[in-house]
């Protein structure tokens, strides 16, 4: 049945009805209805949005640039996206320092494993079994926590490792993670399964569709080693994770790696459409000695161009990276006051302004209190504040990823809500 009201004519293009509330303006940490109630988004958007929204410098970048140049073949190069590239190749870890300038995430990760099947030769590409890569082609193909059915095969040469998931891994023993042997168990079976033309894996450095997993310290390099013994690239698609989410411009720096390929979108337009795949010149130029294309309308746009700039400036010129370190180890203290009073928050996760809390039926079984999520969630939209639940299947999960801007009340304001919002539906029951 098409959803009424207003949304009468919009595809449901996600996994059920859109929210009722109707999003007329934003501003900094919060959006507004058409009423005028003010939400704070603990989302960033669409987690994008990592200097609040209509930040002024923002807006003033993108009113300047579409007014002299807002569109070009895409065999011409523009000052922006000229100025652009120089910008984030210089924050990004050498040897990366050629740039693809894209609009989306899927984009980007379409455009990183067509190099990587380029450069190396084969099709067989390794993700998490629980990543969320896109839902185009290649990036859907290697997406396992959702969008899978009802459409047919995907790419050959999918293949899969388990997620190092220390809340819910087999390998945890006595309350000790042995990641290195779930890794170990995960390439046994790749390796059983390929024939023999593994081109890449592509990861998260934290999961975040995934339930916000983060992969365990050490773990970065000892998957870049795997793929180095297999003469495969290692992308990272750094999409909720770059640009000082974390609490470093790039998660993979805590690790000390550098990936073959480096993807970032969502936080590195702040909201807008402006996507990145960054690589060595040596690949770069493997690929095109190979005639490696990826030729879009969009490729290289001067617009969102123009505003990936000034997002790279403000990033690095106020240090928003030590500023999410900083607020989110503030947050994550209140999150983990909240799971000392409550029973059903049966863990809190992530790094920097990228949190996770996950709620159970109860500590020991773990099982996941999938209805008590979606009644959190929409009780706490219904006190002032959006808490995001992905999807059904981990709708026990919160992903919580306020803008890189906010303040600390806004915390406290968000976390009140929260608690009053867990309060209220574990005392209503299981009807709610």
């Amino acid at each position: 049945m098409t959803q009424p009201g207003p949304a009468h004519h919009v595809f449901r293009y996600g996994s059920g009805d859109f929210a009722d509330t109707v999003i007329a303006r934003a501003s900094g940490s919060y959006v507004y209805d058409r009423d005028g109630r003010a939400i704070l988004d603990f989302t960033s958007g669409q987690m994008s949005s990592i200097l609040g929204h209509s930040h002024p410098e923002i807006v003033a970048a993108a009113r300047e640039a579409v007014g002299r140049l807002d569109h070009v073949h895409s065999s011409f190069l523009t000052d922006d996206v000229l100025a652009f590239s120089e910008a984030l190749a210089a924050i990004v870890p050498d040897p990366l320092t050629k740039v693809l300038p894209l609009s989306t995430g899927g984009e980007s990760n379409e455009a990183a494993l067509r190099m990587a099947k380029t450069v190396t030769g084969g099709f067989e590409i390794v993700a998490f079994d629980r990543a969320w890569h896109g839902v185009t082609g290649g990036a859907a193909s290697a997406t396992y926590s959702g969008g899978r059915r009802g459409h047919g095969p995907g790419l050959p040469g999918a293949l899969v490792l388990p997620t190092p998931d220390p809340y819910r891994s087999p390998f945890v023993t006595d309350g000790h993670h042995d990641w290195r042997a779930e890794l170990d168990f995960g390439f046994d079976l790749i390796d059983r399964q390929s024939v023999g033309q593994l081109a890449a894996v592509i990861a998260e450095p934290v999961l975040s569709s995934g339930g916000i997993v983060e992969l365990p310290e050490g773990y970065l390099a000892a998957l870049q080693a795997k793929c180095r013994e297999r003469g495969m690239l290692l992308i990272l698609d750094e999409a909720q994770t770059g640009m000082g989410r974390t609490g470093t411009l790039f998660a993979c720096e805590r690790d000390g790696v550098v990936p073959d390929i480096l993807n970032l979108s969502k936080t590195l337009g702040a909201g807008l459409p402006l996507s990145a795949s960054i690589t060595s010149a040596e690949i770069e130029e493997a690929c095109v000695e190979r005639g490696y294309l990826f030729y879009t309308t969009h490729a290289a746009d001067p617009v969102p161009a123009a505003v990936g700039r000034k997002v790279v400036e403000i990033v690095v010129r106020d240090r928003l990276h030590e500023r999410a370190r900083e607020l989110g180890a503030y947050m994550k203290d209140r999150l983990r006051d909240l799971q000392q009073r409550h029973e059903c928050i049966g863990d809190v996760r992530g790094r920097g302004l990228l949190l996770g809390v996950e709620l159970v039926e109860d500590r020991q079984s773990k099982r996941p209190a999938r209805e008590l999520g979606l009644a959190v969630a929409q009780r706490s939209l219904e006190l002032g504040a959006s808490l995001n639940i992905s999807r059904r299947q981990v709708a026990n999960i919160f992903r919580i990823a306020p803008p890189l801007t906010v303040t600390r009340d806004e915390i406290d304001t968000a976390i009140a809500i929260l608690d009053q919002a867990i309060t209220e539906c574990v005392a209503r029951g299981p009807a709610t």
